[in-house]
This record gives structure tokens, C-alpha cells and sequence, in this order.
């Protein structure tokens, strides 16, 4: 972001693509955009409904584990 290598350099020293690199730039710029305009307060609200359903998943999966580990007496 704040231009201190090329484009060029940057998937060569961390090994990733360098369309990776760009799709970055543009969402932390459209992210930076939507905090200072007011419009990054809904977005948090999303988050947090998305990881309440994660965590619920989470334990789901879990007692699952749990109970066909039980199951195969491992």
C-alpha cells in the first residue's frame, strides 16, 4: 500500500501470485473506504451473526468427534 516494492517484488519474496496481491489492495481500499464513511458499522453486525452460527457449528462438530471416537474405541 504504501509502494515500498514493485509489484514485482512482492510475489517473488512472499511466493504468492501476483493477482492475489491486487485483489488485496482493492478490498483494503474498498474496506478503508466503507469504515470511514459509516458504512463499516453493518458490516460488523454480519460478523457477529456469522460467528455465533460458526461457534454453534463448532460445537456441533465437536460433540459429533466426540461421540464417533466413543463409537470406534479410539
Amino acid at each position: 500500500m504504501r509502494g515500498e516494492k514493485t509489484m514485482a517484488e512482492l510475489p517473488t519474496k512472499y511466493g504468492i501470485h501476483p493477482h492475489m496481491i491486487n485483489g488485496w489492495k482493492r478490498k483494503a481500499v474498498e474496506g478503508m473506504a466503507d469504515i470511514f464513511s459509516g458504512k463499516g458499522d453493518k458490516s460488523g453486525q454480519a460478523n457477529e451473526s456469522e460467528i455465533k452460527d460458526l461457534h454453534a457449528k463448532i460445537g456441533q462438530l465437536t460433540v459429533e468427534r466426540d461421540f464417533l471416537s466413543k463409537a470406534f474405541g479410539k
